[in-house]
């Protein structure tokens, strides 16, 4: 590693960031005519005329809007569009009934899912604080606090620990199988420790830091795989391993066999889930003012697992899951692993300063600038074949959408710039 080489590599996320990620979603997401955000458009960036908005889609685009205002860039118009998001989420999306977002609406803001899915509201959580921490309006932080203790009222399971997924209108746990009462997964216990984090840095309340450290805890002793430290993605309530079911409430499994149940649905852990915690916890033990060292073998053990197994030293990139003991089940890649592993790789090289974390995260740039990224418009592909040829070819939709590459590029800068020490030739 030389100063000069992680320059380069600075400089192409900063043209990036600038000149095509922003400037893709600036110039397009804003709904003039009904408020929130557009998010569903084609490969050549235009608008598909998708009738929805989704709890996910708006919420993360807040989320994306304030924290690329935070982090300076956008002379100010990117708060002023994040305040147009919070403004929809508000009048359009809250509950004011019982409180809470609904999961769907229109176009228009019609209510078509009035559903309570905690996935959505660990969002709500984590842009709402961030939209607050980035322009000062209280509302933002106002209702983060609202979701919180919806969250803990009707979320938290005060028997074995955790949190409840799937409700109804009116908060009343949904059924079993499908619809998801019975399931706790590591993807919403672990978007629950960003939003927990970023909602403790903007409260500063002693509460707030308690779930977040309760929340940690069930990640790292009840959700990782004992002997390898690997994320497993379901669990039944008491906390013993459940088959990967599809729920009828879907938000990341597009690719899911129509069965409903993966091929390996125990043995299988995601690579960009497993790095994404692992960069995450670092970041919530920050804010938190707690020492890493403690967690510095769990830590090294998580990042190494991703580095030897998920990284495709062939032709590129990160492959998307494997089994816990090592190895690969599916070999296609996914934008949004590319844009976590990243950001893991940079976090593990600031951590521990081995050469190996840097080479990786160079691996999966490279990847990510050479094939993913659609110069053409300015986004990612969201599915590509191993080699880099795209699959699907939407530049968004209700899951796909600006959080993870914004986020990816914004934290990239960031740490490149501290890796950036005098001390490098």
């Amino acid at each position: 590693m030389t100063k000069k080489e992680v320059t380069e590599y600075l400089k192409e996320a900063q043209s990036h960031l600038v000149n095509e990620l922003l400037p893709f979603w600036t110039s397009r997401m804003i709904d003039r005519k009904h408020g929130g955000y557009i998010t569903h458009f084609d490969k050549h960036g235009r608008d598909t005329g998708e009738d929805e908005k989704s709890l996910i889609a708006q919420t993360r685009s807040v989320y994306t809007l304030s924290s690329a205002h935070r982090a300076g860039y956008g002379e100010g118009k990117l708060a002023t569009m994040a305040g147009h998001g919070v403004d929809y989420l508000l009048e359009k999306m809250w509950d004011n009934t019982f409180g809470g977002f609904c999961w769907m609406t229109n176009r228009a803001g019609q209510v078509t899912n009035n559903q309570k899915i905690l996935y959505g509201h660990s969002f709500a959580v984590y842009a709402l604080s961030e939209y607050t921490l980035a322009t000062g309006d209280p509302r933002g932080l106002e209702y983060a606090e609202k979701v919180f203790d919806l969250i803990q009222t009707f979320g938290a399971d005060t028997y074995y620990g955790g949190y409840y997924e799937m409700f109804g209108r009116d908060w009343t746990l949904a059924g079993p199988g499908s619809r998801g009462g019975d399931r706790k997964t590591l993807d919403v216990h672990m978007h629950l420790m960003e939003a927990f984090t970023t909602l403790c840095e903007a409260s500063g309340k002693e509460v707030h830091l308690r779930k977040l450290q309760e929340d940690i805890n069930i990640l790292l002793n009840r959700m990782l795989h004992p002997e390898y430290k690997t994320g497993i993605p379901q669990f039944h309530p008491d906390w013993r391993i459940a088959p990967q079911i599809k729920f009828d409430i879907v938000w990341g499994w597009d690719r899911f066999s129509e069965e409903g149940t993966k091929t390996n649905p125990i043995d299988n852990t995601c690579y960009g889930h497993n790095a994404e915690l692992g960069w995450l916890l670092i970041h919530a033990l920050q804010i938190m003012g707690r020492e890493t060292n403690p967690y510095k073998p769990l830590l090294k053990k998580i990042f190494d697992h991703t580095l030897e197994n998920g990284i495709d030293r062939e032709y590129g990139g990160v492959f998307v899951e494997g089994p816990h003991a090592g190895g690969v089940y599916d070999r296609e890649k996914e934008f949004w692993q590319q844009a976590e592993v990243m950001t893991a790789m940079l976090d593990a090289y600031l951590l521990f300063g081995k050469e190996k974390y840097w080479e990786a995260y160079k691996n999966v740039h490279r990847f990510v600038f050479d094939k993913v990224i659609n110069h053409q418009t300015g986004e990612w592909y969201p599915l590509l074949t191993r080699e880099g040829t795209p699959i699907w070819t939407h530049m968004g939709h209700s899951w796909k959408i600006n959080y993870h590459t914004v986020r990816a590029m914004i934290q990239g800068i960031k740490k490149m710039k501290l890796i950036k020490h005098p001390s490098l030739p």
